[in-house]
């Protein structure tokens, strides 16, 4: 019997790619072009390229831009720009309030766990407004522990006071999300995203986070 579901954030809650275009663009407006008359775009796509899908941090990224563009910036300025200003683009994926309501209807117990450095994320998290729908939110900077170790999993499941097996994952990436949940013992949820290929073991598949709740119905009649 399935008694919790526990959510990724990035790419899974938070539409990553969208928030990310529109502060960039903000601050490419604000900022970037009043130091140089630099293409536009070919300044956005850069910043995408060299942020490989938010897996480097910021810092090496606008010193990176810096040198390339040849700007006359301080990149910890830039930086610190990013830090404070992301979580206003904050973008949810469709459908997101509707299934945490539903499942807290339901009285599942939600969580999550997220990679990434506390205050960055807590804003994010406090951005979207979600926060009020979980009893345990796992950031890896404050727990020590990252994903994909399943001691993060572990972590999550005990606060909650359920098993492993009575939880599900839900995810976007296959490895720290759905393959590391799954050894946990937990069960493993994809929320598909096109950049990765489908071959790999999971537990089912999502394309919008309202299939989650008819997931879940059938495995608990079972």
């Amino acid at each position: 019997m399935i008694r919790s579901i526990i959510f990724d954030l990035d790419g899974t809650i938070l539409n990553r790619n969208s928030s990310l275009y529109e502060f960039i663009v903000d601050q490419y407006e604000r900022i970037i072009k009043k130091a140089k008359n630099i293409d536009k775009e070919s300044y956005i796509n850069r910043f995408i390229e060299l942020d490989n899908r938010g897996y480097v941090w910021k810092d090496r990224v606008y010193q990176e831009l810096i040198k390339e563009f040849d700007l006359q910036l301080d990149w910890n300025e830039l930086l610190a720009d990013y830090k404070n200003g992301f979580c206003k683009y904050a973008i949810p994926f469709p459908n997101t309030f509707e299934i945490l309501e539903k499942l807290k209807e339901q009285d599942y117990k939600l969580g999550m766990i997220t990679n990434g450095f506390s205050d960055f994320q807590s804003s994010n998290i406090h951005a979207l407004g979600i926060q009020k729908y979980f009893e345990v939110i796992l950031i890896s900077e404050v727990e020590g522990l990252r994903k994909p170790d399943p001691a993060i999993f572990l972590r999550a499941a005990d606060l909650m006071k359920v098993l492993p097996e009575e939880c599900v994952y839900v995810g976007d990436h296959p490895i720290n999300d759905v393959t590391a949940s799954k050894n946990a013992g937990m069960k493993g949820i994809w929320k598909e995203d096109t950049y990765y290929t489908d071959q790999f073991e999971h537990d089912g598949l999502v394309r919008d986070l309202l299939e989650i709740e008819t997931i879940i119905e059938q495995w608990n009649c079972e």
